[in-house]
Parts: structure tokens; C-alpha cells; sequence
């Protein structure tokens, strides 16, 4: 069975896009969590490991729900068969934050459980891949928003219009199709 959502003029069943908000929840999460803990570590304070490490895991929860929501998002638009590569790379990343921001905090807990006036290098280095994924994933991200226009509402306009299936950023190759 295909459920068939009324949709609006940028292709949502919602007023917003709810994969923008959650993954940006996340987004803030990893990142913050990072820096808390290096300033913990640097200063000693407790209280920054501690906020630190609750971050990434609420971050490892959220992120279950942004990768749904951006599944079913991506699912209803329209791309350019420019923004197709983005798309993918987007999603392929997704997934493996999925993997790893999970098994960080997993990680990270079981040696919480043993200090939680340290962290190994190892896990900070860890974390530290991570942030850096998760910059690229944004970058991903935004391209897919600003530069191919997904769930803007003229170009979900033109998508339903058939307007879109061989269109090409001229600005990103120098070519019209």
C-alpha cells in the first residue's frame, strides 16, 4: 500500500521540514559536546564533562529520529539529476553517523563508568572524527537546501512540473541540458 500525503507548495505533509530541526538539534549536540569536554579537561571541571557526555547522548538518540525524518523527506522531493550525487553522499554519511554516534556514546559510557574525571584520547579523538562529519554533513546539507533548492517551494513547483528531470546548476558545471 502507498500512503498518498496531501502535500504543500514544498512538497511537505508539515508546515516545516522536521529533518531540518531535529538534525540541527543534533548538529549543536555534537558539537557542543566536544568543546564542553576539552574545556572540562583543560580546566578540570566536572561540570563540563558531565554536560559534555549527556549531549552526546542525547545527540546519539536524536539522531535515530533525524535520519526518519530525512528518509521520508527525501523521499517526497523532486531532485535535479545535478543534486542526485549530493543526495547520496548526504544520505551515505547519514548513515554512518548513525553508526558511530551510537557506539561513541556507548564507548564513552562504559569508560564514564570506570572515571568520570577523565577521557581517553582515544574517545576525544574519536568525537573529534565525528564533529568533523557531522561539519561535512552540514555542508551536505545545506548545499541540497540553497544550491538544488529541496523543499524550497519554487523548485518543488517546478518539480511537479517536470521541469527539473535534466536541469543542471550552470554555476557548478558551466553547462545547461
Amino acid at each position: 500500500m502507498i500512503l498518498d500525503f496531501p502535500l504543500n507548495r514544498a512538497n511537505l505533509p508539515y508546515p516545516d521540514p522536521l529533518h531540518a530541526i531535529v538534525v540541527h538539534f543534533v548538529i549543536a549536540m555534537v558539537i557542543i559536546s566536544f568543546l564542553f569536554e576539552v574545556v572540562g579537561l583543560i580546566s578540570k571541571r566536572q561540570s563540563l564533562l558531565n554536560a559534555g557526555w549527556w549531549n552526546l547522548v542525547v545527540a546519539a538518540i536524536a539522531i535515530f529520529f533525524a535520519i526518519l525524518f530525512g528518509q521520508f523527506e527525501i523521499g517526497l522531493t523532486q531532485p535535479s539529476q545535478a543534486a542526485q550525487p549530493v543526495i547520496d553522499r548526504h544520505l551515505a554519511v547519514g548513515w554512518l553517523l548513525l553508526l558511530l554516534l551510537p557506539n561513541l556514546a556507548l564507548w564513552q559510557g562504559i569508560e564514564r563508568s570506570r572515571d568520570r574525571t577523565r577521557i581517553s584520547k582515544g574517545v576525544l579523538a574519536f568525537k573529534a572524527i565525528v564533529v568533523l562529519l557531522v561539519c561535512y554533513q552540514f555542508l551536505l546539507g545545506t548545499t541540497m537546501y540553497w544550491v538544488y533548492g529541496l523543499h524550497v517551494e519554487p523548485v518543488s513547483t517546478a518539480g511537479r512540473a517536470g521541469l527539473l528531470s535534466t536541469a543542471v546548476n550552470p554555476e557548478l558545471t558551466g553547462e545547461v541540458r
